[in-house]
């Protein structure tokens, strides 16, 4: 098998390029990896492979004129409007930044989204689109490169990636099958749609085949194959996890004190989310959290950390551990590189801090993964809420979130009081909700973990094997189009039909 693995984005080099993946995926046949990473630190990934016949191409140049800009965004509100989650109705009403070329552009597309959000309206923006691109550079960049290195099948590790539509058009010209991994729990119910009418989907769960069979229902179900994710086989990577001592002898912290992790969103989600590690740890000086226990803050990897820095003054005690990324451009996720550390780090800070708080993040899973508690903030650190909605009412309510409060996993508070009190109760024991963190797990990702590369490198080699594949019926959004706006969705999984109705 040689594999095309497009890999546009910091998250994909996570998953795709450091740890096992390459490694494996190279045993069964060359690699083409065709990223985004700059070329001055390119040299950090190549060396993990040398004498690998991995060969390194980097994406197209972006090409993106006005009209392919509206009818792609037209695409997404288009979906929105037809799949109607919580999470896509709160995206629908946001304002839009950036130059007055930009913000009509981002008008245009939101009001021809709204009245294509129908069966046949959603097809002509499909075509039209498609014809655009078609017409890149871009798409001629990918087939000259697919001519070149001759794949059998090409893996995108975005399902969403703008870079994905070029290149499965190009792959598509000359019969090569197409494969996008789904890289988030909450993409198929809180983001746009799918960027390119992939022949394969490799989802994490079940409940994410559900999902995807719910929102993509002209999708065969022996096109969606449940592999897990590689997000989380680091941590079942006994070679990356230390003893407790040596890892707190690193942050300079107490092994015998309690460790609170506070792992931070982006500005977008919470413009001031430091008050909230604020408020923990003057509840730890004055005494309301008991135990004396010491905080962590470790950012969201595309946050540079800048809006930490008074606090960081104010409470020398926090101790800060940004993720080893590279902030090549900061707040961009396109542009934010993992380095092969923060695999390590972040294995050994869920297995040895005691409690994690959080706002409503996917860290959530990370911690419940290793049966550490975790609170989440669900009020406001200022009045009138920052973003105009009761915080409480907002991420809670989300699709893809709802799982965990649901199921209990997590406990959401809405007070300072109430902060204090989860933390105490899950210090004093820490085996409050294990049985609901597990329930979480198991919904969400499938087991058994350390075992979803070499899951994906099967379905790669089956999906290689049967070039006929790629013909035996389209599995895209096209399709979607079709057969699915012909009537109302379908009723949702059980899992989701209990979300709606609450």
């Amino acid at each position: 098998m040689h594999l095309a693995l497009l890999v546009p984005d910091g998250a994909g080099v996570r998953n795709f390029l450091i740890g096992p993946f390459l490694k494996k995926a190279i045993a069964n046949g060359p690699v083409t990896a065709i990223h985004q990473i700059p070329e001055d630190v390119l040299p950090i990934y190549r060396h993990a492979h040398t004498g690998r016949p991995v060969v390194w191409r980097p994406l197209a140049e972006p090409f993106d004129t006005r009209m392919a800009l509206v009818l792609r965004n037209a695409l997404a509100f288009a979906h929105m409007h037809w799949a109607n989650t919580a999470s896509m109705r709160y995206g629908l009403n946001l304002t839009f930044g950036g130059s007055w070329r930009t913000r009509a552009a981002m008008r245009a597309a939101r009001f021809t989204g709204r009245l294509a959000a129908s069966r046949a309206g959603i097809r002509r923006l499909d075509r039209a689109h498609a014809a655009v691109i078609a017409r890149s550079p871009e798409v001629d960049y990918y087939e000259r490169l697919f001519r070149e290195r001759r794949p059998a099948v090409l893996l995108c590790s975005n399902q969403r990636a703008r870079a994905a539509v070029p290149a499965v058009l190009a792959a598509k010209r000359l019969d090569i099958p197409t494969a996008a991994f789904i890289f988030s729990w909450d993409n198929l119910t809180s983001k746009g749609r799918i960027a390119a009418a992939f022949d394969h989907y490799l989802v994490w769960s079940d409940l994410m085949q559900q999902e995807l069979r719910h929102f993509y229902p002209d999708v065969a179900t022996d096109r969606v194959h449940v592999v897990g994710t590689p997000q989380f086989d680091p941590y079942v990577d006994a070679t990356l996890v230390r003893s407790r001592e040596a890892f707190f002898a690193d942050l300079g912290a107490d092994p015998r004190r309690p460790l609170i992790c506070y792992s931070g969103g982006d500005r977008s989600i919470y413009p001031v989310e430091e008050q909230f590690v604020r408020i923990l740890l003057d509840s730890i000086r004055d005494g309301r959290i008991a135990r004396r226990p010491q905080v962590l803050l470790r950012p969201s990897p595309v946050d540079n950390g800048s809006r930490y820095q008074q606090l960081r003054v104010s409470h020398p005690e926090l101790i800060y551990r940004p993720p080893a990324w590279l902030h090549t451009d900061p707040g961009d996720w396109t542009k934010v590189i993992p380095e092969p550390a923060d695999s390590a780090l972040l294995a050994n800070l869920t297995a040895h801090a005691d409690l994690n708080v959080n706002l409503a993040s996917t860290m959530t899973l990370d911690f419940a993964i290793h049966d550490k508690p975790v609170v989440n903030v669900a009020f406001d650190a200022e009045q009138p809420p920052p973003l105009g909605i009761p915080l409480g009412d907002l991420y809670y309510r989300f699709e893809h979130y709802r799982p965990v409060v649901e199921l209990g996993a997590a406990r959401c508070v809405r007070s300072a009081d109430e902060l204090a009190d989860a933390v105490n109760a899950y210090l004093l024991d820490p085996s409050l909700d294990r049985d609901a963190r597990r329930r979480f797990v198991e919904l969400e990702v499938a087991g058994p973990l350390g075992h979803a590369c070499d899951r994906i490198v099967a379905v790669l080699a089956r999906i290689a094997a049967d070039r006929t594949s790629i013909r035996a019926g389209a599995t895209g959004p096209a399709r979607l189009v079709d057969l699915a706006m012909a009537a109302p969705p379908p009723p949702p999984p059980p899992v989701l039909s209990r979300m709606k109705s609450s």
